[in-house]
């Protein structure tokens, strides 16, 4: 059913999570004074505008990755070729990378496969814009009515008698959410940066598109970084020669490594701890479901749902004690 309605799901789903991510700063807006709907609506243009803008900056290597594709097949049936040399003494093997290499290292326009066209892009315009219509028409509303739905939705679950522990359970979930998401910016900016000045000392063109796009990756954990490691060999084969094509990669993957492993834990575990099998699990569904928007709202649900479970637990042991 998810998987069915994920037009629609996957943005509403972003929109309430981005909406519980910025809260704090909603809840700013109440204490000021300013009304709802007005602070709602300042706050959507400025998520807008901020989107856009990393989009504008990711846009060039976007681009220069789109030029480079026919260079970047035919470096790749460089080493592939390379690659047979070694093993050219099993004649099938042999056979098989030829056919597969097509006989011939020069890259032929007419046998690659086309890029998307002007009419491609036409036709996937409607679908997401529409997409972004409900993202930010959910984002709105949430922002709006957020207090009234959780005191709704804490009346139904639990009635009268458990209303305001439930309802409270929403806010500190939304509380853990939106301090995870802060903890995880300031993490993945110093990893974009660390990543920009590592590639500008090295020399590969664009450092500070490739920290951006490090930035906005590494949000999708796990499936994040790979595609920036392999974005990185891409882009070393086109711009280096030798064992340097290999530098970026390595040289993001030991940063990559320094931030999982150390800065992380230190400053995303004070906040909330989750079981790697239940976030490697949370992204797998979540990409399979919605593909990179599932990737990127897989661990903030998680985080509501545990939450929410471990008030359950807690009120039991609770009632268990008192019984005794």
């Amino acid at each position: 059913m998810l998987y069915v309605a994920q037009d629609i799901a996957a943005p509403v789903t972003l929109g309430i999570v981005t909406g519980i991510i910025v809260s704090p700063i909603m809840d700013l807006v109440r204490r000021i004074g300013i009304p709802a709907g007005f602070g709602a609506m300042i706050i959507l243009i400025v998520t807008i505008a901020v989107l856009s803008a990393l989009a504008f900056v990711v846009e060039p290597l976007i681009w220069r990755v789109t030029e480079e594709i026919p260079r970047i097949r035919y470096e790749l049936r460089t080493l592939l070729a390379e690659f047979q040399g070694l093993i050219q003494g099993i004649d099938a093997a042999n056979e098989e990378m030829k056919q597969a290499l097509g006989g011939d290292g020069d890259v032929d326009a007419e046998k690659e496969s086309p890029l998307p066209s002007v009419s491609d892009a036409l036709f996937l315009a409607p679908v997401i814009l529409a997409q972004m219509l409900i993202f930010a028409g959910t984002f709105y509303f949430f922002l709006v009515t957020r207090l009234d739905v959780f005191s709704e939705l804490a009346r139904r679950i639990g009635g009268n008698h458990d209303a305001a522990r439930i309802q409270q359970r929403f806010r500190t979930a939304e509380y853990l959410v939106s301090r995870y998401f802060a903890a995880i910016s300031v993490v993945n900016a110093g990893l974009g940066l660390a990543l920009a000045g590592y590639l500008s000392i090295i020399g590969l063109p664009l450092p500070l598109v490739w920290g951006a796009a490090a930035f906005l990756l590494n949000y999708v954990l796990y499936v994040g970084p790979a595609v920036v490691a392999f974005s990185l060999l891409l882009s070393g084969l086109i711009n280096f020669s030798g064992v340097s094509v290999l530098g970026p990669m390595i040289g993001f993957m030991v940063l990559n490594m320094i931030e999982a492993q150390f800065v992380t834990p230190a400053m995303v575990g004070r906040h909330v701890s989750l079981n790697p099998l239940l976030v490697f699990l949370a992204l797998v569904f979540g990409i399979w479901f919605w593909g990179p928007i599932g990737g990127i709202v897989a661990i903030p649900v998680v985080v509501i749902v545990v939450a929410l479970l471990d008030d359950v637990a807690t009120h039991r042991r609770r009632e268990q004690a008192s019984e005794t």
